[in-house]
């Protein structure tokens, strides 16, 4: 399955760099006045993970490809964006096609870089872009909640159903809380339908000046815990510091973000949080051919696992090869996986595991 985040925020908070910088492009024109990012830019860029050489290695694969992740850079969003100040709704239905979002704060000062609110305050400034959200949200559910509530009164299963769902939504929206707040249980796959914004998760990425890249400092504590909170998560990057390693040779990266105090990049840092906010994992296939990296949802079966290399795999799914990523390195491969019995034949009914070596038998 894809993976795919907006990239919001305030205009000049640092979004276009972040973006170039994750995805070592310069599509995004990051400049120091609002709305340069005239149309959204997407990038697709390889997910970093070590155990991909390891597994290549092994099988002495030919590739070695990873998974992909999908990061849409959409223009900044300013107070009443909802009524179509700035670029308004046209940037709100691209983040309607997200699947979670990356909310870049300001956690910097800098008298070079103007900012649209007169000062910096991060957490100010993510509820001035939440708030649009929300408010965005509410105009668009009163109306199908009305609509719904009409049907309903006339005994329409579907109606009342839906009315039921959206309610609880509406009231905290109107009291200045996002839909995500009020999801009743075992409803989250019905709300995702309705396409809300406020519905989904949130990361958070502080961006902060060169010398705090290692420790964040105190607009980035705040926001901290804001997302403790909230439940959201967040994480400290230099989005400065990761446009010059993103025009380093690989080989150059550890040791020149080493000289920073920092043990990896704000790419890394950002890929584990959103894995860990969206319930994301990776499972492996490997060959001689090639050694390849897969994302699924936690908790997708076997067959569904199966769908997300080729849609046969599931119709004819019969069972899957699995060996355990600790297992495999351990045994160097299938082969002695087989010997000691570290290789299992799982069924349809098998939740995929992260870092699992799986070999698909179907038959279309």
């Amino acid at each position: 399955m894809g993976f795919n985040c907006g990239i919001v925020g305030l205009p000049n908070v640092g979004k276009s760099t972040l973006f170039n910088a994750l995805t070592a492009t310069a599509a995004a024109q990051a400049a120091n006045y609002p709305f340069c990012t005239i149309e959204p830019n997407v990038g697709r860029v390889g997910v970093p993970d070590p155990r991909l050489a390891v597994l290549g290695e092994i099988g002495k694969s030919i590739k070695i490809v990873p998974t992909t992740l999908e990061f849409v850079d959409i223009a900044g969003l300013v107070r009443g964006a909802s009524k179509g100040e700035g670029l308004g709704n046209q940037f709100l239905a691209n983040i309607r096609e997200v699947d979670a979002i990356i909310h870049v704060l300001r956690c910097f000062e800098d008298t070079d870089i103007t900012h649209v609110e007169g000062n910096i305050d991060p957490c100010r400034d993510a509820d001035v872009v939440e708030t649009e959200l929300m408010l965005s949200d509410l105009e668009s559910l009163e109306k199908r909640l009305v609509q719904a509530q009409k049907r309903a009164r006339g005994g329409d299963k579907e109606s009342i159903a839906l009315a039921e769902l959206m309610e609880p939504l509406v009231a905290a929206l109107s009291e200045g809380r996002p839909a995500r707040t009020a999801i009743p249980y075992g409803k989250e796959d019905a709300v995702r339908q309705l396409n809300l914004l406020t519905s989904k998760p949130v990361l958070y990425v502080c961006n902060v000046e060169e010398a705090s890249a290692a420790t964040g400092n105190h607009f980035s504590s705040a926001v901290m815990e804001k997302a403790k909170a909230e439940g959201a998560r967040a994480v400290v990057v230099s989005a400065a510091i990761e446009a010059e390693v993103s025009l380093l040779p690989e080989a150059d990266r550890g040791e020149f973000l080493e000289g920073l105090g920092l043990s990896d990049s704000g790419l890394d840092r950002v890929i584990r949080a959103g894995y860990a906010l969206l319930g994301l994992l990776t499972y492996f296939t490997c060959g001689p051919k090639e050694t390849r990296a897969w994302t699924i949802t936690r908790g997708t079966l076997a067959p569904q696992a199966a769908a997300v290399i080729h849609k046969d795999f599931e119709r004819g799914f019969i069972a899957c090869e699995t060996i355990a990523y600790d297992d495999y390195v351990t045994c160097r491969g299938e082969a002695k996986a087989k010997e000691t019995g570290k290789m299992r034949i799982e069924g349809k009914t098998y939740p995929v595991k992260d870092g699992d070596v799986l070999l698909f038998r179907f038959n279309v």
